[in-house]
């Protein structure tokens, strides 16, 4: 542990970071899964309305700087290809 008044300070600041960043993550991962699903079940409905939502997920996640743009964008190019392929 820090000994300084403003290490223990970042220390602390830094783990609420870290635990924010991962409730993202994870609620990404989430949406990103039921996208799949919706779409291994052959329901076009229910793909394009979790898509929406994973890209704007996505999109805010971008805008929070925990993903890259990159990974962003190349995400939601699978997934749209993915929700496409129903036909």
């Amino acid at each position: 542990m820090a000994n300084m008044k403003q290490q223990i300070k970042r220390y602390k600041n830094d783990n609420k970071k870290r635990e924010l960043n991962n409730s993202y993550k994870s609620a990404l991962k989430t949406a990103i899964k039921k996208v799949k699903t919706a779409v291994e079940a052959g329901d076009k409905e229910a793909a394009v309305a979790a898509y929406n939502v994973a890209a704007s997920k996505l999109d805010a996640s971008v805008s929070k700087g925990i993903h890259h743009k990159n990974y962003a964008s190349r995400q939601k190019s699978r997934l749209a290809t993915l929700v496409n392929s129903i036909a």
